[in-house]
């Protein structure tokens, strides 16, 4: 390996996220309209004696281990997949550059073990764009598979299944967290689904938006009523197209056709401007 280089974690937005049911394995089945924001972290790689990790951003001093550990995760799986082809890896340092908030509902740890597993891939030589290498990324987390499309997918199943979104058009969007960090796993709990329960129905249009739905928003704003002051909030500014809660929450996105001007929020909110692709 040779020089620096980095990789971007861009924002994941489920534009919809319709929970199917759960499976009796107890996993949720999930159909899901995904895009990606102009936002996000950044994974800087450079030579090194030794694998390390190191953090800085607005929101490093709340990374749990768990998120430092994905990007380690990442390491390892990428070092399998290299050792497969003859290919070793060598010691490298990651440095992550915090920007999105943590546990709220962008993808931030997803999308840094994406960031990092291409980035350890490149160094390696190996292309990324692979059915294969994403297969072996959901090892990782449901999610990763499509971080690593990095673009407007339809993701099914636990994230299994990807479908590119083709002649997606960009959108405008405000991203909006009220500093709440979430647990998925309690919004599912909240849900409560029983093994093998089905629950609500598939996506019926890649286009027609008054179609989407994100079946996570009611549990979670019944564990985080901050994040309907959120949706309510965006709700009342002129010019927003739609309203919705990305993911398990707690952020929320207003679209619009042109960017938001004028709109006012508490200081603690954190909030980005972005183009949704």
């Amino acid at each position: 390996m040779s020089g620096v280089f980095s990789e971007p974690a861009r924002a994941k937005i489920n534009l919809a996220l319709h929970v199917l049911g759960r499976r009796t394995d107890g996993y949720h089945d999930l159909d899901s309209i995904v895009a990606f924001a102009d936002v996000g972290d950044e994974l800087r790689f450079a030579p090194a004696d030794r694998f390390q990790i190191t953090a800085e951003g607005p929101f490093a001093g709340d990374l749990p281990s768990a998120d430092e550990n994905i990007v380690a995760s990442a390491w390892l799986l990428a070092g399998e997949i290299a050792a497969t082809r003859g290919q070793p890896l060598p010691p490298t340092s990651v440095h992550l550059v915090k920007n999105l908030p943590v546990a709220s509902g962008i993808g931030g740890g997803s999308a840094n073990a994406a960031a990092a597993l291409r980035g350890f891939l490149r160094i390696a030589g190996i292309d990324p764009d692979d059915s294969r290498i994403r297969a072996a990324a959901l090892k990782l987390g449901a999610d990763v598979p499509v971080c690593l499309v990095g673009r407007a997918c339809r993701m099914q199943g636990i994230g299994e299944r990807i479908l590119p979104i083709e002649g997606f058009p960009p959108r405008h969007a405000l991203l909006v967290n009220p500093g709440i960090a979430v647990s998925t796993v309690e919004v599912f709990r909240q849900l409560g689904l029983a093994a093998g329960q089905a629950f609500g129905a598939a996506i019926s249009s890649f286009s027609d938006m008054a179609d989407w739905r994100n079946d996570l928003a009611r549990p979670a704003m019944a564990l985080h009523p901050p994040i309907a002051k959120v949706m309510a909030a965006l709700q009342a500014h002129p010019g927003t197209t739609r309203v919705f809660m990305s993911g398990s929450g707690a952020t929320c996105v207003a679209l619009s056709d042109e960017p938001l001007e004028g709109f006012r929020l508490p200081p603690k909110w954190w909030w980005a401007q972005t183009m949704l692709r």
